[in-house]
């Protein structure tokens, strides 16, 4: 998608530059018309004749009426408190590609590492543009120009918006809604203060001499689906406009596929889905409930025309909140606490109660050398079930807690080990830091082995003894390797993979095919089935499971 100009322009250029020029012609056309029609009239037969309107009576417009459903006041009470945001960036001589991101979860971390793109939707939908082109249309040949919004928190000029929106600005201009909107003047300058990619979320700053309007966080909590909400903004440059609709959905996540090391990056982007009408140049504009406080930051929608198809997705307030107040602080960044894990995103209900995990637990797939869980003697394959006590209900729930924690303070983890409970005291430490280990990992191809028909009528698949040399790239000891996958079978169906080591059935260690084919060999109709299996694409195990037809 080309970049959008920041220069804007009036509505009669706007009306001739959609070629609508011949439609108020035809309008004013008709208008004389009218006014003919007043003096001269035609009777059926067409003849001319006079007409007497002298007990016509004019109309008479209405004092005005308050007809409005609350959205009127909400808009003039927050209206002045929204800018738009024009940033320009000068041609680089390169630039980084965008790093697409996966659904595997972990408490890891993520230093800039984000792509280079122009509006929301390029950001998590692959969308076009990004290409950095002038007003000639020259790739990197002049200043890049992008639009987008903000709110104003603080009377003294400081502002909330999407970190993409200001994301490689070499300048950035603020418009208040009270500032002349002409086509000489850009705006006033902004500074960054401090953003944070993981969430899209960035703080800047303007100078003012007085003091600022401003818009008040709510509490995201609140917002339930069905809510009315409106997004305000400059979708497109056109300042000031509003949108309606309600919160359509809660806890919403986004997923881009598979990332460096096989590390989600997205673990704190839960996003507030509504479809108030969002287009380019909402992104950072507030969502605003009914009592007139934001309850969401508009970042993206779900597109296949690059513009609103009403499923648009907005940061909650509760997050942008704990974000801002880490970047106004002295170091102007978001420290995060980690213990060093990665963990599987998503499984299957087989495998909780197989387990022993189906009220709650993560089971480790990475442990980071050196990091806090290692030091304390966490291994793949341990099930974290609490902390401090406390029962974890999932990946999301393990992360939001152990990343709010301050970076060198203790925990007691309690975790499952071949289903006995055991406990462990670990120490925090720094997210970004435990990431670039995480994210090291070597995940080499290798070629497949000779093939073997035990379980292919149960499950589905085939297998062989693991090679040694590919045992040794993947650390693991004994087990077998998919050689085959029956299409439309079980294996199918739970999403095994070819080239996967299986080293677990059921909790019970496949050391070869000998083993293998006795753990098959016991399952009957309607069993929990889950594998434990190493991919040579990825570091560390997972579990995959589903239940025998």
């Amino acid at each position: 998608m080309e970049p959008l100009k920041s220069v804007p322009y009036s509505l009669a250029s706007r009306l001739r530059a959609s070629g609508l020029t011949s439609t108020v012609t035809l309008l004013a056309t008709l208008s004389v018309g009218v006014i003919a029609g007043s003096v001269l009239t035609h009777g059926v037969s067409g003849k001319e004749q006079n007409t007497n309107s002298s007990d016509a009576r004019p109309i008479v417009i209405p004092s005005p009426t308050n007809l409005s459903n609350g959205f009127s006041q909400i808009v003039q009470q927050v209206g002045p408190a929204v800018v738009n945001i024009d940033t320009e960036s000068l041609p680089k001589q390169s630039a980084n590609p965008h790093t697409r991101r996966n659904r595997k979860g972990d408490d890891g971390g993520n230093d800039d590492q984000q792509g280079d793109m122009q509006d929301f939707f390029n950001r998590f939908f692959g969308g076009q543009g990004g290409g950095g082109d002038d007003d000639s249309g020259g790739p990197n040949s002049g200043e890049r120009r992008a639009l987008g919004s903000g709110f104003i928190v603080d009377p003294r000029g400081y502002i909330i918006t999407n970190n993409h929106v200001v994301d490689k600005a070499d300048r950035i201009y603020v418009k208040l809604s009270t500032d002349a909107d002409n086509t000489v003047d850009p705006g006033r300058i902004a500074k960054v203060i401090g953003v944070d990619p993981e969430t899209d979320i960035a703080v800047i700053k303007i100078d003012s001499p007085q003091p600022l309007p401003v818009i008040k966080l709510g509490n995201s909590d609140g917002a339930q689906v069905g809510d009315w909400v409106l997004a305000i903004g400059s979708p497109f440059g056109l300042n000031r406009t509003v949108s309606a609709g309600i919160v359509s959905a809660r806890n919403r996540s986004i997923d881009e596929g598979p990332g460096p090391g096989g590390v989600a990056k997205n673990q704190f982007q839960r996003f507030l889905q509504t479809d108030a009408a969002i287009n380019p140049g909402n992104s950072g504009g507030p969502l605003v409930d009914m009592s007139g406080q934001v309850v969401g930051m508009n970042t993206a929608i779900y597109t296949q025309t690059m513009g609103s198809q009403g499923v648009g997705f907005a940061m909650p307030s509760n997050t942008i909140a704990s974000v801002y107040n880490m970047l106004i602080g002295p170091q102007h960044k978001v420290v995060r606490g980690s213990i060093g894990i990665s963990f599987q995103g998503a499984l299957s209900s087989a495998v909780g109660r197989e387990y022993g995990f189906a009220n709650g637990g993560v089971p480790v797939s990475t442990v980071t050398p050196n990091g806090g869980a290692a030091k304390a003697g966490i291994q793949p394959g341990d099930i974290v079930v609490s902390i401090d006590g406390r029962k974890i209900k999932d990946g999301d729930d393990l992360v939001q807690d152990i990343s709010a924690r301050p970076v060198g303070s203790s925990v007691n983890l309690g975790y499952l080990r071949d289903g006995k409970q055991n406990t462990a005291t670990v120490v925090i430490g720094d997210r970004s830091k435990v990431y670039a280990e995480l994210a090291g990992a070597d995940r080499d191809d290798s070629s497949a082995p000779q093939e073997s028909d035990a379980g292919q009528s149960k499950l589905g698949i085939t297998v062989s003894a693991v090679p040694a040399q590919l045992a040794s790239k993947m650390g693991v000891r004994g087990g077998v390797v998919v050689t085959s996958i029956t299409p439309g079978s079980f294996a199918d169906e739970i999403n095994l993979v070819k080239g996967e080591v299986i080293t677990e059935i059921n909790r019970k260690p496949v050391t070869d095919e000998a083993s293998y084919r006795a753990i098959v060999s016991g399952l009957g109709p309607k069993s929990d089935v889950v594998f434990v299996v190493h991919s040579p694409q990825q570091k560390g195990s997972s579990f995959i499971g589903g239940t025998l037809p």
